[in-house]
């Protein structure tokens, strides 16, 4: 009998923690099983370098929402970004979406500047004033080859 008892005991206390592994697991990988509140928005893109999917979607300083995901438009040449931003997040349709980088060698991230126009965007619309990344290596490039100055002088004579 006591030995019963023993098994059931550390049957229910692996069950517990299984639980808890379970539930850790979802709400740090930011898995929802009941329901997703948020909506998707999408922003069309020149290069979306760097950018990786669960990148933040930030406005106003403040975490909005993620990057879901990617496709290519070939009619346009553009990349297109799937954005799931929060329930309860107004974006406007003249709302403007930059691609930003935190800190001078840090991670991607979208910046949203809301707008301020009459009508909002509907869930799945389309933010069409976009801006992409400035290529930090480029610059670095241009500057210490001489490109700057070339392009400078030029334009002068």
């Amino acid at each position: 009998m006591k030995k019963y008892s023993m098994e059931t005991t550390v049957g229910i206390f692996v069950l517990i923690c299984l639980l808890c592994v379970a539930y850790l697991t979802l709400r740090l990988g930011d898995v929802s099983i009941l329901g997703d509140n948020s909506y998707p928005l999408f922003a069309k893109f020149t290069s979306v370098s760097g950018l990786k999917v669960g990148s933040p979607v930030e406005m106003l300083g403040m975490q909005i929402g993620r990057v879901a995901g990617f496709t290519m438009d070939q009619n346009d040449q553009v990349a297109v970004v799937e954005l799931r931003i929060g329930n309860g997040v107004k974006i406007y349709n003249d709302a403007m979406a930059s691609i930003k980088t935190n800190g001078l060698l840090g991670d991607k991230f979208v910046k949203i500047d809301a707008g301020g126009g009459s009508g909002l965007l509907k869930p799945g619309g389309t933010i069409t004033e976009t801006e992409p990344a400035v290529d930090i290596m480029e610059l670095i490039s241009k500057y210490a080859f001489g490109d700057v100055e070339k392009k400078q002088s030029k334009g002068n004579k």
